[in-house]
């Protein structure tokens, strides 16, 4: 049994942030991870390259500095790198089967502009777990249970990849999907039927797409005048972009149009064979013959989504705290995660100030 002044469940970056803190402040806390890895919903994959390793992000990729301020203080804090998308040249749109792709040679450069970290966003999550203590973060751990009686500490109950876990804490953080936290958690007293439907109806961030990422030894659609960028109406790819990593090879991701129904049938081997036939018609036979493939289909990991989140949103969800507030049962039970954040949720930025919340709301205790 362990025994902490907080206990943290869920080591994405809003968990691990929420940890830094916590450490920061002086109090004590474990953080309790399902998974194998830390990073949640992050996650670069690594290419070996010519000279060292190139990562890709196979979830999200992205950052606003100019309108996410905790991102750019973060950012720049722990001296990480960051480089702008790459959008110079000609697009490409793909509006029906009937017609070849159509190609336009000015692009268009969004404003505030999208930036990357070098590295992938891995590395932020490795820099902001290296403010917790070692031995903080314990990983393939299941919370499957959590009573939360009317005195004394709140009660942990977990499955580890060996042996059950308790842990006994006078504050938890359930830095996770809300979806997952009325699916996964079974608590004592049991929560609000209204809570619960309330958790139940929050669409989880990423949770019913997919992406893929081509790897390749050249940028031939650069030789070619274009950015990488493109849209389609066909598919399987809806929307694409430059992924190259600026440490190793050149790259192309898209975002996967088809439902989660569709994308399971199929399976990863043909989806993989319909893209590179997507990305020949696009950008030309070099598309042909990548580097190496990643297909990463969130819908399929349990410890993002549910049944739930087979379909992703139209649009982008309006998040924050469910009824208003991010504590469930006083200052014992506190919610974080990006979808509860009070602004920018669905975002890292959203993370983030979900973590800062939660960690102010324990303080004020």
């Amino acid at each position: 049994m362990i025994r902490t002044n907080v206990a943290v469940v869920g080591a994405g970056l809003s968990g691990l942030y929420a940890a830094a803190l916590l450490n920061r402040a002086g109090r004590p806390c474990v953080v309790l991870e399902a998974r194998d890895r830390i990073g949640g919903r992050i996650l670069s994959v690594p290419v070996e390259q010519p000279a060292g390793n190139g990562r890709y992000d196979l979830g999200p990729a992205w950052f606003w500095p100019d309108m996410q301020p905790r991102m750019r203080s973060l950012v720049d804090e722990l001296g990480l790198a960051a480089f702008p998308q790459e959008t110079e040249g000609g697009v490409v749109s793909e509006r029906s089967r009937s017609g070849p792709p159509q190609r336009y040679a000015r692009g268009f450069n969004t404003e505030p502009r999208s930036m990357r970290l070098v590295g992938g966003m891995q590395t932020l999550v490795d820099a902001v777990a290296r403010q917790v203590p070692t031995g903080t973060v314990y990983r393939g751990v299941q919370v499957t249970a959590i009573n939360h009686g009317a005195s004394g500490p709140v009660r942990i109950d977990a499955v580890g990849d060996s042996e059950p876990l308790t842990v006994m804490a006078d504050t938890v953080i359930l830095a996770l999907p809300p979806r997952l936290i009325a699916a996964t958690i079974a608590f004592s007293p049991a929560l609000p039927d209204g809570l619960r439907s309330d958790l139940a109806a929050v669409p989880t961030w990423m949770a019913g797409h997919s992406k893929v990422v081509a790897v390749y030894d050249r940028a031939f659609w650069r030789d070619q005048g274009l950015s990488g960028t493109a849209s389609s109406f066909v598919g399987p790819l809806m929307e694409i972009h430059d992924a190259s990593a600026p440490e190793g090879r050149p790259a192309l991701f898209g975002f996967v149009g088809f439902p989660a129904s569709s994308r399971r049938a199929m399976g990863p081997e043909q989806l993989t064979r319909m893209t590179l036939a997507q990305l020949v018609r696009l950008f030309g036979p070099d598309a042909a013959k990548p580097a190496a493939v990643f297909v990463a289909d969130w819908a399929e990991d349990p410890h993002t989504a549910t049944s739930a989140d087979g379909q992703p949103p139209a649009m982008h969800p309006d998040y924050g705290p469910p009824a208003g507030r991010i504590e469930i049962d006083g200052r014992r039970l506190i919610l974080a995660g990006t979808e509860v954040a009070a602004e920018f949720g669905g975002y890292l930025e959203g993370a983030l100030a979900a973590a800062i919340a939660a960690v102010a709301w324990v303080a004020a205790g």
